[in-house]
């Protein structure tokens, strides 16, 4: 995942030698998510258009998401590394002790609760701002920002829910005088229901991004939100994820399916198994479609929640030996799975933007996807992919069906969408769009 080109794009003005520049996301690479490989090619590209400047990631030690509320799950060891001449440095959570793993989840309520209530802001925000110093609690973090070496010149935050990371680097920007960038990954979720958005535009977060030198927005959607709670225009800049596509195509699809013992039809699910991503409505349509005699195979590929896996163990044995659930998978083998599929599904409410969708895309893959979140921005619905309301799992059913059953449809759609990615998803114009909001901060600071 080495960046060794120049993105175009980019301003004209030479680069300043010598920044300091500071990225912090909740998790970092190796784990691969959407955020993480967001952060991840930024780091590097900068890295690698400026090699005179310091380029540094600070995360947590998580791998699973539910570390951060829960003892147990999995972590990464290693504290310090340099990845692609970007430093990254990882800080442990700490939990408070004695409490429940009802605590994190609990107090996000809170914060929400409290964030809605008559309170004027100035009263409001700063007790959001101060009860949110424990969600997540990473006090080493904040502690290493002050005692590095040098000033960091721009400090790019991300991933709203996480809010003492971000908490950490406001303060930190608005005490040492440095550019503050946030990212929000603002999840939309349904358009009719407030309540995935809620722990995403609290008014201690709201607060953030008015006061930020800049906010990168995923979809004009999610702009546009925010501009009707306040965050001005003229700070908010639509960039999406992009994608490398020697990271994805080339798969080997007949090698995938050999050994997975899969022939025919293959639907596959590639991401973060949770009921808000629409894993439980992917598995439940696929019952519907087995149940009628309809022959394919679901793959499940990603994390997984706790809440998913017990789904999963409850299922009959017989839907079981039609899914091949493989949790978390290494990058080869991600390209054979891409390459074998028929079908991405992936109806969630819970994305931003669904960077998947682009993986599919670059493969030929026609795409599901749910009509909340960001992601109606994303497919546009019966030209490059088709869209469901979340939750509805006899047409997500039907659409399977449609799609596997007219594979020059699946194709069309498959080959419009990878013409989209190419055309305005690649990482150079995506990272040429950040860059030059970077140097605008910076030459006007």
């Amino acid at each position: 995942m080495t960046a060794t080109f120049t993105p175009p794009n980019t301003p004209e003005i030479a680069p300043n030698p010598g920044r300091n520049y500071l990225h912090i996301n909740p998790r970092y690479y190796p784990y691969i998510g959407g955020s993480e490989y967001y952060m991840q090619q930024l780091a590097e590209h900068l890295a690698a258009i400026e090699p005179a400047s310091k380029v540094s990631v600070f995360t947590t030690d998580a791998w699973d998401l539910e570390h951060f509320w829960r003892s147990g799950k999995r972590t990464i060891k290693e504290s310090r590394t340099k990845l692609n001449r970007v430093e990254v440095a990882r800080f442990p959570v700490r939990r408070l002790p004695l409490l429940s793993p009802l605590f994190y989840p609990g107090l996000r309520r809170v914060l929400s609760i409290l964030s809605e209530t008559p309170l004027p802001d100035k009263l409001a925000i700063p007790a959001l701002n101060q009860l949110c110093r424990v969600t997540p609690l990473v006090p080493s973090l904040e502690r290493a920002m002050y005692r590095h070496d040098d000033r960091f010149d721009l400090v790019h935050a991300a991933n709203a829910p996480f809010d003492s990371l971000i908490r950490s680097a406001f303060e930190y920007c608005r005490k040492r005088d440095a550019a503050f960038v946030l990212t929000p990954f603002v999840h939309l979720g349904e358009p009719y229901d407030p309540a995935v958005r809620r722990f995403y535009t609290m008014r201690h977060q709201l607060d953030w991004m008015k006061r930020a030198d800049a906010v990168f927005t995923m979809t004009t959607l999610e702009r546009d939100f925010l501009l009707e709670k306040g965050v001005p225009d003229a700070k908010m800049h639509t960039v999406g994820v992009g994608v490398n596509p020697a990271e994805i195509e080339g798969g080997d699809g007949p090698r995938f399916r050999e050994k997975h013992h899969i022939s025919g039809p293959l639907v596959f699910f590639q991401g973060t198994a949770a009921y808000d991503k629409g894993t439980h409505h992917t598995v439940q349509a696929m019952q519907r479609l087995w149940k009628n005699g309809f022959e394919a195979t679901l793959v499940i590929a990603g994390p997984v929640m706790s809440q998913f896996q017990r789904f999963y163990d409850e299922l009959p044995e017989a839907d079981k030996l039609k899914t091949r659930f493989l949790k978390f998978i290494p990058p080869e083998e991600k390209r054979d799975l891409f390459a074998a599929g028929n079908l991405l599904v992936m109806p969630s409410r819970t994305d931003s933007f669904g960077i998947v969708y682009m993986e599919a895309w670059l493969c030929g893959k026609p795409v599901i996807g749910a009509r909340a979140g960001g992601v109606p921005a994303v497919i546009s619905d019966e030209q490059d992919g088709l869209l469901v309301n979340f939750g509805a799992v006899d047409d997500l059913a039907d659409k399977i069906k449609g799609l596997l059953e007219n594979p020059a449809l699946a194709d069309k759609f498959g080959q419009a969408g990878r013409a989209k990615v190419l055309e305005n998803y690649a990482w150079p114009v995506v990272f040429g769009k950040v860059y030059s909001v970077y140097r605008q901060i910076l030459k006007d600071s």
